[in-house]
């Protein structure tokens, strides 16, 4: 195990795009930190995946324990207290004036969850396209230990979030990120209290905006995507998933793409769909209209 401190380096950009590719990250791997944030849902250890092989100096950040709240009312993986998540940061050598690259195994529907969080809360962090695949160079199994840095909590932006209460007559997008299976309701998994998806909400299932290596279709294809779901601001858009977490893919897409900042609904389905008295809804949802 190694201990590394990571340092403000002089040559920081000043801003960095929600996405970055495996050359760009090559070309600054001294000033940034990288962040492991393998996670999967059938409850594999992201761990063990990290330990097996990780990018050369990359952390393992551990989802469940510093990304969530953990199962409750608000579904199941809320938004951490503002606290916990500035000492889970602070442990793993993030500091306030950092430069984040994440990664998983999925194409960075998982990472997202992180680059969302931290950029929500202004500090610079992006996706590496790609995920892992996308690294052409050698991978470590020596787990890395990073001195702590100085996070300061914050609460999280209002104007970034949505909550239950506030889904009734919505004026924008709601847009479910879930598989297409699972928001027409012909598959529930174990985690969705019932099948379908929120009335009105339309389908824009985070996989979709990926290839088949894994990394982000060209920006054309992407803006055709939301196109077709409605979607022509992001700032009108709020996104939700099973609990918040791939949900945050597809509003950095929005914000690659320009579009603008959308809104997460972190409980998603989990918390909706909990509560009997809320209606769910099966079937394709008719594209709103915008005009």
């Amino acid at each position: 195990m190694s201990r590394v401190a990571f340092m403000d380096a002089p040559q920081q950009p000043a801003a960095i795009s929600p996405f970055v590719d495996a050359a760009w990250l090559a070309g600054h791997r001294d000033e940034v930190i990288v962040a492991d944030v393998r996670w999967y849902l059938d409850g594999s250890s992201g761990r063990a995946a990290y330990d097996r092989g990780h990018l050369p100096g990359a952390i393992f950040v551990d989802l469940d324990a510093w990304l969530s709240g953990g199962p409750g009312p608000r579904g199941l993986n809320p938004l951490p207290e503002p606290e916990v998540f500035a000492r889970g940061m602070a442990s793993l050598g993030i500091g306030d004036r950092s430069v984040v690259v994440a990664y998983d195994d999925a194409g960075g529907v998982i990472a997202a969850r992180l680059v969302w969080m931290l950029r929500a809360l202004g500090t610079r962090a992006a996706l590496l396209d790609g995920g892992i695949a996308a690294w052409a160079g050698r991978l470590e199994t020596a787990p890395v230990e990073p001195s702590p840095a100085g996070f300061t909590p914050a609460p999280w932006p209002a104007d970034l979030l949505v909550q239950a209460e506030s889904l009734k007559g919505w004026e924008g997008v709601i847009v479910d990120a879930r598989n297409a299976d699972r928001f027409d309701g012909t598959l529930q998994v174990p985690t969705d209290p019932q099948p379908g998806h929120i009335p009105g909400a339309v389908n824009v299932p985070c996989r979709e905006n990926l290839d088949a290596r894994g990394h982000l279709r060209p920006i054309a294809e992407v803006l055709a995507a939301f196109a077709r779901a409605g979607i022509e601001d992001g700032s009108a858009v709020v996104s939700y998933c099973g609990s918040g977490i791939t949900a945050c893919h597809n509003l950095l897409v929005l914000e690659h793409a320009e579009l603008g900042r959308g809104r997460l609904y972190p409980g998603g389905w989990s918390e909706y769909a909990a509560d009997p008295q809320r209606r769910a809804e099966r079937g394709i949802s008719p594209v709103p209209d915008l005009t």
